[in-house]
Parts: C-alpha cells; structure tokens; sequence
C-alpha cells in the first residue's frame, strides 16, 4: 500500500490531481476482471455478444 500512497503523494505535488480519478476507475476495472476470471458471472457480462 506504500507505492499507492506515494503514487498520490506525487499526483499532489505535480498537481496531477485530475489523473486519480482515472487510475481509479482503471485500478477498480482490472480488480473486476481479475475477480471475473473463469467465474459463473463470465457468461453474463459477454452473453449479448
């Protein structure tokens, strides 16, 4: 959790504040895939497809 911590420390400093929310979102999207993978919801999410 250090890196996450200074990764925002230094989105402050550069005043890249406006990036967090992107990487965010980014972080949250490969946390769903990575929970998705080869799971009963797989069908789901690509069925209309």
């Amino acid at each position: 959790m250090q890196i996450v911590k200074e990764f925002f420390v230094f989105l402050k400093e550069e005043k890249l504040l406006w990036l967090s929310p992107i990487v965010i979102i980014l972080l949250l999207l490969a946390v769903f895939i990575f929970a998705t993978e080869g799971s009963a919801v797989l069908p789901f999410i690509y069925g209309g497809f």
